[in-house]
């Protein structure tokens, strides 16, 4: 007992600790009496046992541990700090307590774990207990199991979050122990009480047995919701009212429940996501392209498998997403479209909002295909569509559903309906606004109308949906013009789907009792639809009454016999009879009883149309004598009073109103006649009209008067509904009429208009005349002060009330902007800002990005009032906002204030991308920079309303980014805006947590603004809502926020009451003018803006003039934040070796290699462990932010700003940053990755200058991660990335970036390819062959691998990385490249021989190259024109900037193709001495610059020579200041047709339209055909290898360009006198442009490509029916040959030229008369000559042979023997097969009709006599080719064999052997055939036909004539094109010609050129059979001899040289 007696006399607290189990158990039990006794929750006495209470619950003695327990539960229920515990007792208890054989033991400590959830620690205690499911004692596992479902029970769904929990669940059914399985099961019963059918997704992978019987115990549960029973200490009110509901009888109070029900549990929340992308089959890609569509299906199906997960794993389905969009809407296959639909269905819905980045690319193409009839196929697109809407919302994809709306076939049209009403469905108020109504219902409108009925139901019931959704009042203003029937079957969206069906049942099939259903439903409709919540249907009844019936009335036209009719029967006979009568006095008396009548008649029975009519008949409007006129106009107002009169009535007789409305004696009657017409169609429709009207005549006197009567009738009606841009422009064109009295009535008219709308008015006359705009402002003075009358005439009941309701609901749309800026004449600009000013502005040069903002402000200054469409300037706008540049945003701010006025309400589209980065200005240190931030920001919300900035997470993300500027001047914004507001967003309640924590703010200015906006929040939200909010607060924090919310609430503000009707709102401006001052005021300063050039001028690093500060605001406190200052320090720590310890440590495999797919959570924890060392520590948390990535990018700026000054940490850390920025490249978010490439593009170059050079550890973790983004699907990531490349080889060795480049092509990813294979040429070009890694041997191999690749890019991007190796190391190439199949070598050869350099030597070696860059330089120190020289093998390489050089590279070798068929050609003419006419046509970048030549001595050229002087080129719209006569002028514009500038050649090709559309001024044309024709296909082949292939240029630019040139052609060739002037070669490559347009696959991926094709099919029609049927036919003739000759074009085009022929062919018999038969045939001899019959049976079709033999027999069937006198021009006629052709055709026609039958036996007989011997031979020949000992033997037998029998048909002998087998008989023949006659045969093909000059031999391949003609006219548009005019242009007397090569002078005009040109092919047409033939092609003799004179002389030059 001594012991004991120790123990009793220590403390309580230091009993429970004893080491005597005795002494801890007296301990617990004095502990829990006097835990029992202290009332006060907050004693210090709780204290003492805060850190005892785990040893309570884990005591080692089972009897001390049991009080232990029972002491802790009343510590933790009486005392404050007990929460603080919770976690380490908690533990204690699962650990000790649940392990305990005694039940009560077990008892307790679930008692203490419901008592911490009670006290608010339900999360740390939830944790515990889940942790404890994975104890290996099952005990412990049960008892958990069980203290989680009584909290659940108790505490229901609310506190306990049930994710975590049943993610654990079916783990426990897998249990051995029955105990814990039992457990598991009662615990899911509980769940599916509180969340019922979300539970069951999650369960489905149990034991079926097990799922039964939960099914089983599932479906006995009661239906009702259970509530919770056990209330948390916060939710006592709560409790209170619970334990009422229980003492006044449980279920009672039930109906009246107003708790808020538990939250709905979404079952995909409950799910772990399921990572696919990588369980995809490694074929799957190969397999989805594959050509059988089995393979495809296998694809199909192993994607649908997968798809079907329920729940998915983010990552990049860009790929996949595009695969099925390729089967969805390009396969043939119904059964592949339907399971892509699945899949894609799949992918939406297990990816939920993650989809939504390619929900805009897909709904295209799902809509487009909905034209398929299947239903299965249908129904898995609705499916697939449906699932994508909800990841995205309705306003990301209305332009694509708009789109398709019209669509001609009714399937889309129907089904895009349908889906929209289902979207509808589930849109809410919010969701669907009048913006998204305001868009679709025009387009349903149109649908209602459709004749399909199914399209017009599905427009039904898409209507009735939105109805239901936003209701009737907010749809009803769009279906003003629906008919009653049709409104009503609209309304049936209003009831249940069961009450739809039934009465669409009565609609379609009208028995008697449907009609009478019908009429009591329609009857139900007008009352109001079903009576809403509270009201009842008497209610609604006495408010329909209020409402007017405000249709209008539509009347079709009737035919003058039914008004006749009509009118007879309500008018008397005589009236009738008379109404024509050629007396006056008759007439007079005829229009009285007219009147009588019309006066007498009833409303119902008045037939207006038919009795205005009657008036229009003749003499009508035109009627002489004054009384009777007067009468008529007096009678057209009272039938318009008195009748229901229709717009087609008052076109009947607004015309002749107009027109009297000046007469001094009918004046007055014409003007009461248009009054009542305007009450009965209303003002702003016959203002309308009758304003257009007057205007389109000259009588100055009608206009005066309809002007002034518009200015009554504007007083009498009111302006309501006017459309100002409607008739603005005649008000214009009145303001400068020659006559007074109409300027004096367009100004008054002016005053008027200026007392509705203010002001802004004056906006639309800015730019008329002082002394006018003068008159103008006094007009307005005079208005200044009045207000406009009221209305009286056009007014109807209600409309007071109604114009209320519109007011409101604008208002709460947010619309702050008054309706004239809607008004503006606006300019699209987003031509103007141009992708150079939008690259200047993301410069790394502060100065170049001032210069791009300057721009930018300039274009939108000069426009003043823009369209919203702005391109991608919003995104530049913002990187200016943040730059680091405080001048640069505080000038940015300043040019986007103005813009918001320029821009108008529009701007609201532009709120989340610009204007919410104008909010994150407001927390910039700089106070000037602040005030401008607010002044922008309140001059953008004057524009936009407050709505769309505070709709969305947006605004409360601002507030969260902890920075006290941005905070007090938010909420500062938020306290003067929201008083003003009459609704708000939901969204607001978002900023409220952030508005509690500002309450608590260590910065008193914060708190004070918060203080001062929570009243205004609450004015919105209600206190309740934001009492009930401080729930989430911290303990600490509740209490005197809730304090804070006590005052708020007393001087809480009251909501403005609505604004009156408009009327009153009228009266109460007291200007007269509704704009609001703050606009006008916005509009003043933007009229006034100007740059300030003081602060322009200023160093990056000076601060703004103080004086500015004063001008935009009052001076902030100049404090800085703690977190600021923190961030002053160094951002990296230089540790010692640290990089070279890292790189040891992976060396040693003792970290994770950088080395992944994807990176997983382990390599992100190292590189954030490795970097904790050498990173500032809050640099650190923004890189790895988890939420918020704007924190990223600003991290990234930081070390974007701080480069130059820590560049040696930053070297130091460079391997750590790189492996960072890999990371990055596997998200994506945009904006990180677009920083991340920034910062790269300066960090390269950087370390370049410091001469630093990445290692392997550095490169290896890096180069493959880059190397990715390369395949990038957006353009600008691409770009940056291959600009990196190339900075990349400065700081690492070429030859060690080659092998990841190689790896890179190994890709899936067909664009990744593509560019590696492109930077692969590069570095070859660049670094010659030692760059090729391991081998040059082993890489051309694999390159040359992808020339068989399945996409175009890639292998177009592999034949120019072999043509670079072959211009390094010549023909050695094929030996590198290894064997490739014939195929891809023909391809290779082809594109060698196009693209190859002509010289083909090893490259010089480095110092070489350098001496031969310095001599260049030597000699040309100031070359302009370097890029134009023509060895580029010598070309500077610093002269060409990388970035020009990558882009250009592709376009080099395509244009080198033309060059090398030139060249070939023109043997006798030196290099040096040929232009690159592709190359400087293409080059748009010098303007006024020529190329230079290779300098000569040239004495013996002894004609001097006039240089042309150079002329700065402009685009004048007056050419006639330029040029002195029409001729010049045409000239001067055609040669603008040819510019490489889009806008250009727009603008010329719009002055020749003008001209060809109006007949008289046509033919000035005439002459210019060919010129203009030369032009335009010159246009077309810049547009096909040029633009096109530039990303650049905008699509929508290419497409209006072509356009434009369709237009051109067609209106040209609809004039048969002009189409006949265009000569042959033009023809021809007119004809070779047009179907090579058609032939682009590109196009089709322009918008509306398809409808372009169509046009070009159109006009490819009018050229052949309406050219010179001569011309034309022999075009096509020379076409096909040259298109069989070139064996590198598409088989398509030579398919295309036949198909044309065959159409020609079809017109023969009408056109035989005007063609010359002669030249026909000359042409039809050389085509033979050069595709012998045998050799044109060799080809693979026979459709040219066909073609050909149709020829010639329809021109025999048409002429006869005949056409035997035809031959004249042909030469050698025994040797043309010609010749003996058509005597056999014409000698067969002739004999044809007596012996046909008895040839035709004896054939038949012949042909079965010698078709087994045939059989035989050819047999026996193919055994010996196919033998190895007689191959040879063989080919010359079948040689011989088809030379004897030139018919033999090989076909079915060779049908079923290989492709190779083929091709080697087919070379075998030719080589004998080579062997045996020489050249001989093969010769001919390459001489010339003089008739066309045509040299067929070297066609080039775009098939472009050699004739001198044609390089006069290039030259000579190249000429003006650079602005290049002679001295003697004037002069009329002869002049010097410019060396030789001319045969007219070169000063003579552009007509003159033609005119020679012309002369030159007629001569050579006429006089071909006179000239003598040579090898060289022969032209007229003019030109021809110039040349040749032209070869000798530069022959001896070149000889003087050697």
């Amino acid at each position: 007992m001594g012991d004991d007696s120790e123990w009793m006399k220590l403390p309580i607290d230091q009993k429970c600790e004893h080491k005597v189990w005795k002494a801890r158990l007296n301990g617990y039990e004095e502990a829990l009496k006097l835990f029992q006794r202290i009332e006060d929750e907050k004693s210090p006495e709780w204290g003492k046992y805060l850190g005892l209470l785990k040893k309570f619950v884990t005591d080692s003695n089972a009897v001390a541990q049991l009080k232990g327990l029972e002491a802790a539960l009343a510590y933790v229920e009486n005392a404050h700090l007990a929460g603080k515990t919770s976690g380490e007792v908690v533990s204690g208890v699962v650990s000790k307590v649940f392990n305990q054989p005694k039940a009560r033991a077990k008892e307790l400590g679930s008692d203490i774990c419901l008592m911490y959830i009670e006290i608010e620690r339900a999360e740390v205690v939830q944790d515990e207990l889940i942790k404890g499911l994975d104890n290996k004692n099952p005990k412990i596992v049960v008892t958990c199991i069980e203290t989680l479902r009584k909290a659940l029970s108790e505490f229901g769904s609310k506190i306990i979050t049930l994710k975590p929990v049943v993610k654990v669940l079916p783990k426990q059914f897998e249990s051995r122990e029955k105990a814990v399985r039992d457990e598991a099961k009662l615990l899911s019963v509980e769940i599916y009480k509180w969340i019922r059918d979300a539970l069951r997704p999650p369960l489905q992978g149990i034991n079926s047995v097990q799922l039964k019987e939960l099914e089983e115990e599932w479906v006995k549960l009661p239906t009702t919701a259970p509530k919770q029973s056990r209330f948390l200490r916060s939710q006592q009110a709560l409790k209170a009212k619970f334990e009422q509901q229980q003492a006044a009888g449980g279920d009672e109070a039930d109906g009246d429940d107003d708790d808020e029900p538990a939250p709905q549990v979404d079952p995909y929340e409950l799910l772990e996501p399921v990572e696919i992308l990588s369980k995809l089959p490694k074929d799957f890609y190969d397999k989805i392209e594959a050509k059988k569509w089995q393979e495809r299906k296998e694809a199909l199906e192993a994607l649908e498998t997968l798809a079907k997960n329920p729940k998915l794993e983010n990552g990049d389905y860009g790929d996949l997403v595009r695969a099925l969009k390729k089967v969805i809407g390009k396969d043939a296959n119904v059964m592949l479209v339907t399971l892509a639909a699945k899949c894609l269905a799949g992918l939406a819905a297990g990816l939920r909002k993650k989809f939504g980045t390619y929900a805009g690319h897909v709904v295209p193409t799902i809509l487009e295909k909905f034209k398929e009839k299947k239903p299965q196929v249908v129904q898995a697109l609705q499916e697939a569509i449906d699932a994508v809407f909800l990841t995205t919302t309705l306003q990301n994809i209305s332009e694509d559903v708009l789109g398709v709306m019209d669509n001609k076939n009714p399937s889309i049209k129907q089904q895009a309906s349908l889906f929209l009403a289902r979207s509808f469905r589930h849109c809410t108020q919010a969701t669907l606004p009048k913006s998204m109504l305001k868009a679709f219902c025009p387009a349903f409108l149109k649908q209602v109308n459709d004749s399909a009925p199914e399209v017009r139901d599905a427009a039904y019931e898409a209507l009735g949906t939105a109805m239901k959704v936003v209701g009737e009042k907010a749809v009803n203003p769009f279906l003003a013009d629906l008919d009653k029937l049709k409104l009503d079957k609209v309304r049936l969206g209003l009831l249940s789907d069961e009450c739809q069906l039934g009465i669409r049942a009565m609609i379609r099939w009208p028995t008697t009792i449907n009609k009478k259903l019908y009429f009591v439903f329609s009857l139900f409709l007008q009352s109001g639809g079903p009576p809403k919540k509270g009201k009842s249907a008497s209610a609604l009844s006495a408010k329909g009454k209020k409402v007017p019936e405000t249709k209008e009335f539509i009347e079709t036209e009737l035919s003058i016999e039914v008004c006749e009719e009509k009118s007879a029967a309500v008018l008397p006979a005589s009236c009738m009879q008379l109404l024509d009568s050629a007396n006056w006095k008759e007439r007079l008396a005829s229009m009285e009883e007219f009147q009588k009548a019309v006066e007498q008649m009833d409303k119902n029975e008045m037939p207006c149309q038919a009795l205005v009519r009657m008036l229009a008949k003749k003499p009508g409007w035109k009627e002489t004598n004054f009384q009777v006129m007067q009468m008529k106009l007096h009678i057209v107002g009272l039938i318009a009073q008195k009748g229901s009169f229709s717009k087609t009535s008052a076109f009947v007789v607004l015309d002749g109103l107009v027109d009297k409305i000046g007469d001094v004696k009918c004046g007055g009657k014409a003007k009461e006649g248009l009054t009542a017409t305007a009450e009965a169609c209303s003002l702003p429709w016959t203002a309308e009209q009758v304003v257009s009207m007057v205007f389109a005549q000259k009588n100055p006197k009608n206009q005066a008067e309809t002007l002034n009567w518009l200015s009554n009738a504007m007083k009498e009606f009111g302006f309501t509904g006017i459309n100002v841009k409607g008739f603005i422009n005649n008000v214009k064109t009145a303001l400068g009429a020659t006559n007074p009295a109409v300027r004096t009535a367009a100004i008054t008219l002016l005053g008027v208009m200026y007392l509705y709308m203010g002001a802004p008015l004056r906006m639309f006359f800015e730019d008329e005349k002082p002394a006018l705009l003068k008159q103008i402002d006094d007009e307005f003075e005079k208005m200044q002060g009045q207000s406009p009358p009221a209305a009286f005439r056009g007014t109807k009941k209600g409309g007071a009330e109604e114009d209320g309701e519109e007011a409101d609901e604008q208002e709460e749309d947010g619309g702050g902007a008054p309706d004239i800026m809607d008004l503006l004449p606006r300019s699209d600009v987003s031509d103007k800002i141009t992708q150079d000013m939008v690259d200047k502005m993301a410069d790394k040069n502060w100065k170049i990005r001032k210069e791009g903002l300057d721009e930018v402000a300039a274009v939108i200054s000069e426009a003043k009032f823009i369209q919203p469409s702005i391109g991608e300037l919003p995104m530049a706008l913002k990187g200016r906002l943040n730059d680091s540049n405080k001048i640069l945003v505080f000038l940015t701010l300043n040019y986007v204030s103005p813009q918001s006025v320029a821009m108008g309400p529009a701007l609201k589209q532009h709120v989340k991308s610009l204007g919410m980065p104008i909010i994150t200005v407001l927390g910039d240190s700089k106070t000037n920079v602040r005030a401008a931030a607010m002044t922008t920001l309140q001059a953008w919300v004057e524009q936009t309303g407050m709505k769309d900035w505070l709709e969305g997470e947006d605004l409360s993300e601002e507030l969260k980014r902890e920075n006290p500027f941005l905070r007090q001047e938010v909420l500062g914004w938020l306290a003067e805006k929201l008083p003003t507001m009459r609704t708000v967003p939901s969204d607001l309640m978002l900023c409220v947590p952030y508005l509690f924590i500002c309450l608590e703010d260590r910065n008193g200015d914060v708190r004070k603004k918060a203080q001062d906006a929570l009243p205004t929040f609450m004015m919105h939200l209600g206190y309740e809502k934001m009492l009930k909010a401080t729930g989430k607060l911290k303990p600490a924090s509740k209490e005197p926020v809730s304090v804070l919310l006590e005052k708020a609430r007393a001087v809480m503000p009251a909501k403005p009451a609505p604004p009156p009707g408009k009327a009153g709102a009228a009266k109460s401006s007291s200007g007269g003018a509704p704009a609001s001052k703050s606009a006008l005021r916005v509009v003043v300063m933007f009229l006034s803006f100007k740059p300030l050039p003081h602060i322009l001028s200023q160093p990056p690093h000076l601060s703004p003039p103080s004086r500015l500060q004063g001008v935009l605001g009052k001076k902030a406190p100049v404090t800085k934040a703690k977190d600021e200052e923190d961030r002053s320090g160094v951002i990296f720590i230089l540790v010692p070796n640290g990089k070279e310890q890292r790189i040891k440590e992976e060396k040693g495999l003792k970290v994770l290699k950088w080395n992944f797919q994807t990176p997983r959570d382990e390599y992100v924890d190292q590189l954030k462990t490795q970097m904790s060392t050498c990173f500032a520590r809050w640099l650190q948390d923004e890189l790895f932010h988890a939420s918020d990535f704007q924190r990223q990018v600003k991290a990234i700026g930081v070390m974007g700003e701080r480069m130059e000054d820590e560049l040696e940490g930053t070297v130091s850390c460079l391997d750590l940053i790189l492996k960072w920025f890999t990371l990055r490249f596997f998200e994506t978010n945009s904006t990180v990755l677009m920083k991340v490439l920034e910062y790269l593009k300066q960090l390269f170059p950087t370390l370049s200058r410091e001469n630093y050079h990445l290692n392997e550890y550095e490169a290896s973790s890096f180069i493959p991660y880059l190397i990715l983004k390369v395949g990038e699907s957006k353009d600008v990531v691409r770009k940056d990335v291959r600009a990196i490349l190339t900075m990349l080889c400065k700081v690492y060795p070429a030859s060690k970036v080659f092998p990841f480049l190689m790896d890179g092509t190994k890709s899936k990813n067909s664009k990744q390819r593509a560019e590696c294979l492109e930077e692969l040429g590069c570095l070859i070009e660049n670094y010659g062959m030692n760059v090729c890694q391991p081998t040059p041997a082993k890489s051309l191999k694999e390159i040359a691998v992808h020339i068989g690749d399945r996409d175009n890019s890639v292998r177009n991007a592999a034949l120019n990385t072999v043509v670079a190796v072959y211009n390094v190391c010549g023909d050695q190439v094929y030996k590198l490249i290894g064997n490739l199949s014939e195929k891809e070598m023909s391809m290779l050869e082809e594109r060698v021989k196009r693209s190859a350099k002509k010289t083909p030597a090893a490259a010089p070696p480095p110092n070489r190259q350098a001496a031969e860059r310095e001599r260049l330089q030597r000699e040309h120190p100031s070359n302009p024109n370097a890029t134009f020289m023509r060895k580029p093998a010598q070309q500077p390489q610093e002269e060409v900037p990388n970035k020009l050089k990558i882009m250009y590279r592709t376009y080099r070798i395509q244009a080198r193709a033309q060059n090398a068929e030139r060249e070939h050609s023109h043997p006798s003419i030196p290099k040096e001495f040929q232009l690159d006419l592709d190359m400087i046509e293409n080059d748009h970048t010098r303007v006024s610059e020529l190329p230079d030549l290779v300098q000569h001595k040239l004495e013996e050229l002894l004609e001097p020579i006039m240089m042309p002087e150079p002329k700065i080129r402009s685009v004048s719209p007056h050419f006639d200041d330029l040029h002195n006569s029409t001729a010049s002028t045409i000239n001067f514009v055609i040669s603008q047709v040819a510019s490489g500038d889009i806008n250009t050649s727009i603008q010329a090709l719009a002055q020749i339209d003008e001209v060809l559309r109006q007949e008289d001024k046509a033919e000035a044309m005439s002459g210019h055909i060919d010129q203009f024709l030369i032009a335009t296909f010159m246009q077309l082949r810049l547009i096909y290898n040029t633009h096109m292939a530039d990303d650049r240029l905008d699509k929508k630019d290419i497409f209006k360009l072509y356009s434009c040139i369709i237009g051109n052609m067609l209106s040209l060739f609809s004039m048969e006198s002009l189409a006949r002037e265009a000569s042959m070669g033009v023809l021809k490559d007119l004809m070779h442009g047009l179907i090579t347009l058609m032939l682009d696959a590109r196009v089709e991926d322009i918008e509306d490509g398809q409808q372009l094709i169509r046009s070009v099919n159109l006009l490819v029609v009018r050229v052949l029916e309406k050219s010179d049927q001569t011309n034309i036919l022999s075009a096509l003739l020379v076409l096909l040959q040259d298109s069989l000759t070139t064996s590198s074009g598409s088989p398509m085009f030579a398919e295309l030229v036949m198909k044309c022929l065959w159409r020609m062919i079809r017109f023969l018999p009408e056109t035989i008369n005007s063609i010359n038969l002669d030249r026909i045939l000359l042409d039809v001899h050389n085509f033979m000559k050069v595709f012998p019959k045998e050799k044109l049976k060799q080809l693979k079709s026979d459709v040219p042979h066909r073609t050909l033999k149709t020829l010639l027999h329809t021109l025999c069937k048409l002429t006869g023997a005949k056409i035997l006198d035809h031959m004249s021009m042909i030469e050698n006629r025994n040797e043309s097969e010609l010749e003996a052709h058509l005597r056999r055709v014409v000698k067969h026609s002739g004999n044809f009709s007596g012996m046909k039958s008895d040839r035709g036996t004896e054939k038949g007989q012949d042909d079965r006599m010698s078709k087994a011997k045939v059989s035989d031979i050819l047999s026996e020949i193919f055994k010996k080719i196919g033998s190895k000992e007689n191959t040879k033997e063989g080919l010359t037998e079948l040689y011989e064999y088809k030379q004897k029998y030139s018919d033999a048909d090989l076909e079915p002998f060779l049908r079923n052997t290989s492709q190779f087998f083929q091709s080697y008989v087919e070379r075998g023949l030719r080589m004998i055939e080579s062997e045996r006659e020489g050249k001989g045969r093969i010769q001919p093909s390459s001489t010339v036909i003089p008739q066309h000059g045509l040299d067929s031999g070297s066609v080039p391949l775009n098939g472009e004539e050699m004739k001198p003609a044609v390089y006069y006219e290039r030259l000579k548009i190249l000429r003006q094109r650079q602005g290049l005019e002679n001295n003697s242009r004037g002069d009329s007397g002869p002049t010097r010609p410019i060396t030789s090569l001319l045969s007219k002078p070169s000063v003579a005009s552009s007509t003159d050129m033609l005119q020679s040109k012309l002369s030159q092919l007629k001569e050579s047409r006429e006089s071909h059979f006179q000239q003598e033939q040579s090898h060289s092609p022969t032209r007229s003799s003019s030109p021809a001899a110039n040349l040749d004179d032209l070869k000798k002389r530069l022959e001896r030059i070149k000889s003087n040289r050697q």
